[in-house]
């Protein structure tokens, strides 16, 4: 378990979101993103999968569950041949009433600390805001621009990380099996 102070808030700490019951994630996602979330397309591309156990966190702040991260299996299948096995990062949720705090930066950061300790995790993808995301944790778009996804999503918000993100063309969607 990491515990942490921010600002001066109370003990914030970081766990497994194993620990965490279902419908508390759902809850606290509801209340982040909406009820209508799932019809996004990064549900679309992780469908059937179950998250990376050992890469998906949760924050609480004085034992009440106020955020988290999770990791999926995805794959690039290359219009070329190939599939590349990748994690899709997301979504990262902070209850409203404890954003601007720092909570879900630092999540992430514990989860890219955890990966890039790992040698043998995949590249690392996202749907997010390329200025926040580019600048505190070096995701890009540059080898992104010829990926599909199911579903309509902005260009320039689908961002990776990693030594070898593949450049191909190609879809983007699950991957059956969680090995990283």
């Amino acid at each position: 378990m990491d515990a942490v102070t921010v600002r001066n808030t109370p003990l914030l700490e970081l766990h497994p979101l194993s620990r965490i019951a279902p419908e508390s994630l759902d809850n606290l996602l509801d209340r982040a993103f909406g009820p209508d979330r799932h019809e996004r397309t990064a549900y679309r591309i992780r469908e059937g999968t179950a998250a990376i156990a050992e890469m998906s966190y949760a924050a609480t702040l004085d034992g009440k569950f106020v955020g988290s991260v999770q990791c999926w299996p995805v794959t690039l299948a290359c219009d070329a041949g190939g599939r590349h096995p990748l994690v899709m990062v997301g979504p990262v949720a902070v209850d409203p009433a404890c954003q601007r705090e720092g909570t879900g930066r630092l999540l992430m950061r514990h989860m890219l600390a955890r990966a890039d300790a790992r040698p043998d995790t995949p590249p690392l993808i996202l749907i997010g805001d390329p200025e926040y995301y580019g600048r505190f944790f070096g995701f890009t778009a540059d080898a992104t621009g010829g990926w599909r996804l199911p579903g309509p999503f902005e260009r320039h918000r689908l961002l990776a990380r990693g030594a070898a993100v593949p450049g191909c063309a190609g879809m983007l969607g699950p991957r059956v099996t969680a090995d990283v």
